[in-house]
């Protein structure tokens, strides 16, 4: 029994270590974008999608899961899911690459705070999923966080705004779509394979190209943009097999919050009293509706 016990303690320490790892990549990420700033966003996204879908080929191939890849491809409902799927996750990644570009990580981090209230509205909605009262008024303290930002800056915060939508949609579609993440990653990171190769030739004809310019740190940077991908869902899968939907839950506050911390302390973005303001009721109402998750068991 104490063998058994002891194994199971093990088990959940590495789900936590999986978590955590996932999470804090995600968190740091903007540093890496920053790194590559001086390339093109468009650029950027295009070798993500390049080393990623070979990075998952390699990986797949060798844990012996391309009958999963190819199931999806021939399954008409996975198969019109995915595509759905790789046009939001595409937009996704590219306003994430441009706000980190243009020095708008705070805005991004609030929209990753958003997307797990937009994903519970969502439900509501597609899948008819009941809303709970307290749930309900973190909603509410959500509007009036975002009511807050907009009024702070005079218009509508976009980027955090397409960000929580695109996200919230995209894991929407894959939560119904019958394909698991990686080989279902693969396939979306193979649907943008095309535009990414004839968008990185056409640079190539134009001279500039940035990957193979001679200068061998952002060559490597961007060769990485697989692994800075691909690892930290790795990571992700792995915990969400060995943890409780509840502590996933919570873990995924870190991303965002590693975000909202670099921008403050190490990009040093504004954060007015109004801004931060609309950020604690944001964090209210994450806190109202983790604890409401909780409780409901």
């Amino acid at each position: 029994m104490r063998t058994e016990r002891a194994s199971g303690l093990h088990w959940r320490r590495k789900g936590w270590i999986y978590g955590l790892s996932a999470y804090g990549i995600w968190g740091l990420v903007p540093l890496y974008f920053k790194a590559v700033a001086s390339v093109t966003p468009a650029e950027v996204l295009a070798h993500r999608v390049l080393w990623s879908f070979l990075l998952l080929f390699f990986l797949l191939i060798v844990e012996g899961r391309g009958r999963e890849v190819l199931a999806a491809l021939r399954e008409r409902k996975a198969r019109t899911a995915l595509i759905l799927s790789t046009l939001l996750i595409a937009l996704n990644w590219f306003v994430f690459i441009w706000a980190v570009s243009n020095h708008r990580v705070l805005e991004a981090s609030l929209g990753y705070f958003i997307n797990p209230l937009f994903s519970v509205v969502l439900g509501m909605i597609v899948l008819r999923e009941r809303l709970r009262p307290l749930s309900f008024v973190a909603v509410g303290i959500a509007l009036v966080g975002i009511g807050i930002e907009v009024s702070s800056i005079g218009s509508l915060p976009l980027v955090a705004l397409v960000l929580a939508l695109s996200f919230g949609l995209y894991g929407l579609i894959r939560k119904m779509a019958p394909v698991s993440a990686m080989p279902g990653l693969m396939v979306e990171t193979g649907l943008l394979m095309i535009p990414a190769l004839i968008w990185l030739a056409r640079l190539r004809m134009e001279g500039s190209l940035h990957f193979g310019a001679g200068d061998l740190r952002i060559n490597l940077l961007l060769a990485a943009a697989g692994l800075i991908t691909v690892i930290p869902l790795v990571f992700f899968t792995r915990a969400a097999r060995i943890l409780p939907l509840s502590t996933m839950g919570f873990l995924q506050y870190i991303a965002p919050s590693g975000q909202f911390l670099l921008a403050v302390f190490v990009f040093h973005e504004g954060l007015d009293g109004t801004r931060l303001l609309s950020f604690c009721a944001i964090w209210t109402a994450l806190l109202l509706f983790s604890w409401d998750q909780v409780r409901a068991g």
